[in-house]
């Protein structure tokens, strides 16, 4: 799957209707009224993007169900990797991993605002992620990623300069693998390769 790129799942109204609970003409009338984001086929019918759809349950609290959960899990582009480090940290990296990790596409951010934005436009499928970044709570934007649906459920991929960094917190805990820093590039290579195989176990 990593090498496959995004798959993008839509919905019909029907169908966003069965997995709220409600009949069609509420899914029709979410959508006509502007709470629910859907576009128009050239034959008239409604069709909503997982991503939108997951955004609208998120935002009324209704929980997504596994069915758009594994959508969203799909739809995170694990061509993608995101260095979010301190700039010196990510352009030693970058270069040295786009040799190492062929067939990706590695991208770069310097702050948790530009973190942020580009988790949300270009919903990599692994992050590598620098845990002394200063500026904001590590262990809640870790928890914020994994826990909502509609950043794709990325592979978090955390750099630490202390040793015991799975024992001081749940930042270490959540993450799915910890690497002391300076970064060991076949460590995280053969970490990449792991999950990978994993992600194509739990789609297929």
């Amino acid at each position: 799957m990593a090498k496959g790129g995004r798959r993008v799942k839509i919905f019909s109204a029907l169908e966003v209707a069965n997995i709220c609970g409600v009949v069609n003409q509420t899914a029709i009338n979410w959508i006509r009224n502007g709470h629910l984001k859907a576009f128009t086929t050239p034959g008239g019918q409604y069709r909503i993007y997982a991503k939108d759809l997951a955004a609208f349950l998120d935002l009324r609290g209704m929980g997504a169900s596994d069915e758009v959960l594994q959508v969203m899990t799909e739809n995170a582009n694990w061509n993608v990797l995101l260095i979010a480090a301190e700039q010196y940290i990510n352009d030693e990296l970058k270069t040295t991993i786009e040799n190492l990790l062929t067939g990706y596409q590695i991208i770069q951010s310097y702050d948790w605002l530009e973190i942020g934005i580009k988790i949300t436009r270009e919903r990599p499928g692994f992050i590598l992620l620098d845990a002394e970044l200063p500026g904001a709570d590590t262990g809640k934007f870790i928890q914020t990623v994994k826990d909502d649906a509609f950043y794709g459920r990325p592979k978090i991929l955390l750099m630490s300069g202390s040793a015991s960094f799975n024992d001081e917190g749940n930042e270490g805990k959540r993450a799915d693998a910890v690497f002391t820093k300076p970064l060991d590039l076949g460590k995280l290579e053969t970490a990449v390769k792991i999950l990978e195989r994993h992600l194509d176990q739990a789609i297929a």
